[in-house]
Formats: C-alpha cells, structure tokens, sequence
C-alpha cells in the first residue's frame, strides 16, 4: 500500500509528462476498441446477413457445394421431408432449432417474351412462410438487414427478381426500381408484344392444349421461367414479378429468380417425385453449432443412409465469412501492435527521464536501507498505474465516441456488395474486448517501465548521491 502512495505522488510531481503519457495510452486504447467495435459490427452483420439467407446448417448432397451450380438438379434429395420431420421432432436438438426448411436451386433462362430479351439465372425455391421466419432471425440486434418478404402471402405463380435481373429483362418501370437505365437500341421490340405462343404455355402444365396465362404482376410484369427435367426434357412456368428486390451482392442481383417451392418443383421434376437440392437449419442461437451439427449429421445417416449427405455450417457454404473476418482480425492486431509499440516507448520513455530526475532521491532511500527490490517495484508501479488510467480514460472516451457515431445513422458500402449498411460502432456489448484491451495496454505499461526500474536499481549508491 506503501508503494502504491508513493507511486502516486510520484506521478503527480510532474503532471505535465504524467498526463501526456496518459493521453497517448488513453488515444491508442480508443482507436484501438474503436477499431475491434467496427470489427465487431462487420462480423455479425454478415453473420447475420449469412444466416438470415441460408441458415446455420445446410444438409445437401456432399458433392453438391462443389459440383452443384454445373446441375443442381441432379443432387436432388428424395423424401426430404421424412429427414425435416425427424429433424423437428428430435429431442436432443428439437429445442435449439427455429426453422427448418427445403430449397431447390436450378439453372435456367428467364425471358421477358413481349420485350424480346432473355438471360441465364438461378432458381430458387422456398416455402415462403419460413423464409420469413429465416429473415426475422436478429441474434444480435443488427438496424434494418431485411425488409418485409415481397414473396410472402402471394399466389403460387408469382415470383420475385434481383434488380439486375429486372433490368436486363427491361422490368424496372413495372416494378418500380428506382434509377435503373434502359438500353440504347434500335431494333428493340414494342413492350406490348404478342403473348407467349400456346405452345410454349403448354409446357407449363404439361398438357397439349394451351391454357390461359397467369395474370401478370405490377403493371404487367411477367417473365417466362425455361429449365430443364432430370431427363432432358423442357419446361416452361409464365410467372408474374411481384417485386425486384436488391440481394445484396451483385453476382447474386443478375441471375436471382425466387418462386415458391411448389411452383419450382413443378416446373424442374413436372410430375415426378419433387425433390429439394439443400435443407436449410436455422438455430435460435449461433453458438449452439457446434452441439447440433453432430446430431444433424447422425440423424442424417439413420433417417437416409445411403443418400451421401453432409452437413454444412454457413461459414464452409460462405467462404467469403471467413476471409473477411480473417481479413480484419490481421488488421485489429496489426493496430495493436503499434499502438502496443507507441505506448512501450511512450512510457519507457517516462521512466527513463523519471530516472534521470531521481537518481540523488534513489541513492538515499538506497543508502538508509531500501534494497534494490523496493526501487524496482516502485517504478513499476508507476508505470502500472499509467497504463491503468490510461487504458480507463481510453475505454470512457471510446464508449462515448462509439455512442457519437451509432447516434449519427451513417451508412456505409461494403466491397463487392450494391446494399449500403447502417455504420455502427459495438464497444459496449464486447465486453471481452474491451478487457483484453485494458489488460494488454496495461501489461505492456507495467513491461515498459522494467528497464527503467532494474536500471534505477542498479545503480551505484555513491555514484547517486554524488549525482547533481
């Protein structure tokens, strides 16, 4: 307790380097909390934006995650739905699980007959009723990541287009998108075309006669959906476009086609047995993965054997997760360590010239007695209690600036995205960061001011006294 005092008035005899030495750990401690909480904010919106879409836990054909965009189809899962039942009825897990769901992913060409333009995308079957319940998941309290499911409550020919898709299909003024240009030709067909011939509606519902097409969506927006079955054969499905909604990348934005499961089955297996390419898991809680996908994986070999599923967590589907999250760990270290580097000198310098100032006061507390141990421990001490302001002050003023920021609604654009994300600072809820933080800076203060110490400790006692 006895060094602890005088520790402190030892500080407090030269308030001027005192504080400045406080001011740089205090900066380096908020730039570098400011940093993890910036960090932390990218994690779990694209934590978050990952599993909203897709779940936590995927089960698929094992080649279907390498092979699977040359032909979804063929790794179509049969009576999937004996697998969800025993998924949802399963004790073990039963508890831990908040949707389960098929998806059928297929290739295929969307056209937008009357204005003469088609192009190459990606199909993809949901149930609707639990892609809401997929995009309402928020574990973590992240602003606006989805809005309402424009595909929901809606009949079963309606189907919902990335904006890119509707742009290349010439759909943006039916649907509203807003800023979306039209191309510049000369030969473009009239927007009030012919309709699709009888013979292509007829391969919609497998009949020799046409039938009456759906009725189209806002304003007349209609697409016809081509893909071909297992076998070869065609199929076409006129749907109506209920909305253009942005997907968030914009690889995904110019090949997206979304429909209902039902729709997508029959337009893929026709009369056969449906099948679905993926079933989504979606866990109340992320950290309970690694209880569940064990149980998923036993469950998928008694209920199916011999089907050759696996089971795939969101960060081996999304790679891109994880290389993002490597990407700004590296950075969140490289920080440190120059902030660490920044404090070491800064306080090491400290001691040094406290040193200096004090060598005829350590050569008389030497000479009535104090061993070299105390001298040590008290220099120390001094630099412990610099790194332990310090890292407060750095705390407070990053808590403040953090709620400063979240207060302002900034937006930001991520690389490679086209949706622009609400700027939030999380330094508040990372409760470890922020002690890991204090203790490193504090650790690396205390280590700073040893040499200083040992060097004061050594030092001669007549030498010192005789020191002016």
């Amino acid at each position: 307790m006895m060094t602890l005092s005088l520790a402190t008035r030892n500080l407090l005899r030269n308030r001027r380097r005192s504080l400045a030495t406080l001011l740089a750990l205090a900066i380096g401690a908020t730039a570098v909390l400011l940093f993890g909480g910036y960090s932390a904010d990218i994690r779990y919106t694209l934590l978050t934006d990952y599993v909203s879409r897709g779940g936590h836990l995927q089960i698929q054909h094992k080649d279907f995650h390498l092979f699977g965009n040359g032909n979804p189809t063929a790794y179509g899962i049969a009576d999937y739905q004996k697998l969800i039942d025993a998924i949802r009825n399963d004790p073990a897990i039963k508890d831990e699980i908040r949707v389960v769901t098929p998806k059928l992913q297929f290739g295929g060409l969307a056209g937008n007959y009357q204005a003469g333009v088609s192009r190459t995308v990606i199909g993809l079957g949901y149930v609707t009723d639990d892609v809401v319940m997929l995009r309402n998941w928020n574990e973590f309290g992240i602003l606006a990541v989805w809005g309402p499911y424009p595909l929901a409550k809606t009949p079963d020919d309606a189907a919902l287009v990335g904006i890119g898709v509707a742009r290349v299909l010439l759909l943006c003024e039916q649907l509203g998108v807003p800023n979306c240009p039209r191309p510049q030709v000369l030969d473009q067909p009239a927007a009030n075309g012919p309709a699709l011939p009888a013979d292509i509606a007829a391969l919609a519902t497998g009949t020799q006669s046409a039938q009456a097409a759906p009725q189209a969506g806002p304003a007349g927006a209609q697409i016809e959906l081509l893909a071909t079955q297992p076998r070869g054969s065609p199929n076409v499905a006129s749907l109506k476009v209920v909305a253009a909604e942005d997907q968030g990348f914009k690889e995904l934005d110019e090949i997206t086609v979304k429909l209902h499961l039902a729709q997508a089955q029959r337009l893929v297996y026709g009369r056969g047995d449906p099948r679905a390419t993926s079933i989504i898991v979606q866990l109340h809680h992320t950290s309970a993965i690694p209880d569940v996908a064990p149980r998923l994986r036993k469950l998928t070999d008694e209920v199916m054997p011999g089907h050759s599923l696996a089971v795939l967590d969101f960060e081996e589907i999304n790679p891109y997760y994880g290389e993002t999250i490597a990407l700004f760990n590296t950075i969140f270290g490289f920080i440190f360590v120059l902030i660490g580097g920044i404090v070491l000198f800064t306080v090491s310098n400290t001691m040094m010239a406290a040193v200096m100032e004090r060598t005829t006061e350590i050569g008389t507390v030497r000479a009535v007695g104090l061993r070299q141990r105390g001298i040590r421990q008290l220099f120390v001490t001094e630099g412990f209690l610099l790194g332990c302001v310090g890292a407060l002050v750095g705390v407070v003023s990053a808590l403040v600036l953090a709620a400063l920021v979240n207060s302002l609604g900034l937006t930001w654009l991520p690389p490679g995205t086209s949706t622009p994300l609400p700027l939030t600072i999380r330094v508040f809820s990372e409760a470890g960061m922020i002690i890991g933080t204090a203790i490193g800076l504090v650790a690396i203060a205390t280590l700073s001011a040893w040499l200083p110490a040992w060097r004061a400790a050594n030092l001669s006692i007549v030498d010192a006294l005789r020191h002016a």
